[in-house]
């Protein structure tokens, strides 16, 4: 699994601006079971994503493709961890076949 934090660069107006296209692309990969959470960080200065069952190659051409790094308005740091404790009523995703 990785955590994907993304910091903003630039002002919230640009941000705006590439809003739609960014949750077009958060959709996509959720359909395809890549993403698995995201969300605004608050106060908003950029926001997280839960990914699961990708190698990190992958994961990293995915988020080339993201219009806020298309457009240089975000920074973001990748993570992995293995997650092996889960809240009541969670589970863990399949890993990648």
């Amino acid at each position: 699994m990785y955590v994907i934090n993304l910091r903003h660069t630039c002002a919230l107006a640009e941000i705006d601006d590439a809003l739609e296209a960014h949750r077009a692309f958060l959709t996509r990969y959720f359909e395809a079971g890549v993403f698995v959470m995201a969300g605004p960080k608050l106060p908003c200065e950029g926001g997280i994503i839960i990914a699961s069952g990708i190698e990190r190659a992958r994961l990293d051409a995915i988020i080339a493709k993201d219009p806020f790094a298309q457009q240089h308005l975000a920074h973001y740091d990748v993570t992995e961890f293995k997650a092996t404790r889960l809240a009541p009523g969670w589970s863990l995703p399949t890993p990648e076949a």
